[in-house]
């Protein structure tokens, strides 16, 4: 009903600043080609720019209006799936402790109900640790004379979010897979590692999501010109209609479509994938063929020089 209401609301507010602005230009014609003459010529320049600042003001007005509409819409749906996301695992939670609680249980059968809670647990830690990333990223960026960053070896670090994901998804083995094509070289990014982790397991976890038909994932990592790194996953999932891919990296946005609205969510993932790519100087690109025909992300992060190796160790030292 709300979406409705809003949907409602941004058409008639579009509807309505289309007209005036029509209304307004048809009033100022008219009134020009009436009163048109040599001694008044200033005048209607003068008079001419003045309404052309009024129907920019209107044209403004009524873009920023629905941009607000829009928003709003997107942060109810955020909060519908946060509170969803936390609820589901506390109902969970309580659901095993009050079994446990209630009724005498086999010790194999209460190490289970242990391991559901943790898996709960973790979800809901999860969903809060994702929550306060996106406002750290919102707020503030990495110091940029490089205080407090490490090396960070981003071989290693995608290969452990890899196997990371297979464990947390129990995922066959096969699932995932990583092409190197760097021929060994060292590669390593001065950053936050903890961020950077974040930043990868965000792309694998909505890969995992979005391919509710199975999933299989490609990581390649390779070298590009100007000393940077290329991270691309690639999956075999839903996709992306082509006219969502710029917005897959807003806060809170998520994709439209049948099959992605029963897909769990907070629309957070790649706003904080972007976030911490600009930090470190990089960025992250979608790129799809259309709906369920698969999506690849590819991150883009600055190789340290030999430079910025020397200055580090002289730190560390």
């Amino acid at each position: 009903m709300n979406i409705t209401r809003r949907r409602g609301a941004i058409a008639f507010y579009t509807t309505l600043g289309i007209c005036l602005v029509g209304l307004a230009v048809a009033l100022n014609v008219g009134w020009i080609i009436v009163n048109v003459t040599e001694r008044r010529i200033a005048m209607l320049v003068a008079g001419v720019v003045f309404f052309a600042v009024i129907i920019a003001g209107m044209v403004l007005n009524t873009i920023f209006l629905v941009r607000e509409i829009r928003r709003n819409e997107r942060q109810d749906s955020f909060l519908n799936a946060v509170t969803h996301e936390l609820k589901t695992p506390i109902a969970s939670i309580r659901l095993y402790l009050d079994t446990l609680q209630r009724r005498p249980l086999e010790e194999s059968q209460r190490q289970e109900f242990y391991t559901r809670m943790r898996e709960d647990n973790d979800r809901l830690l999860g969903t809060v640790e994702q929550i306060l990333r996106a406002g750290e990223a919102g707020a503030k960026g990495l110091q940029r004379n490089g205080k407090g960053l490490l090396p960070v070896d981003i071989r290693a670090l995608i290969r452990a979010c890899l196997d990371e994901t297979v464990r947390r998804h129990h995922l066959p083995e096969d699932a995932v897979k990583m092409e190197d094509e760097t021929t060994g070289a060292d590669l390593a990014v001065n950053g936050d590692a903890e961020g950077l982790r974040t930043a990868i397991l965000n792309i694998l976890d909505n890969a995992v999501k979005y391919s509710p038909g199975g999933v299989h994932i490609t990581a390649e990592l390779n070298t590009v010109r100007h000393g940077f790194v290329m991270l691309r996953f690639t999956d075999t999932g839903m996709g992306i209609p082509p006219g969502q891919l710029g917005r897959v990296f807003h806060r809170f946005y998520r994709v439209g479509g049948s099959a992605s609205a029963k897909v769990k969510g907070t629309g957070l993932g790649l706003f904080i994938v972007r976030a911490i790519a600009r930090q470190h100087g990089g960025d992250v690109t979608a790129q799809s063929h259309g709906e369920g025909r698969g999506t690849t992300i590819t991150l883009q992060l600055p190789l340290m020089t030999a430079d910025t190796t020397t200055k580090t160790s002289r730190r560390l030292a």
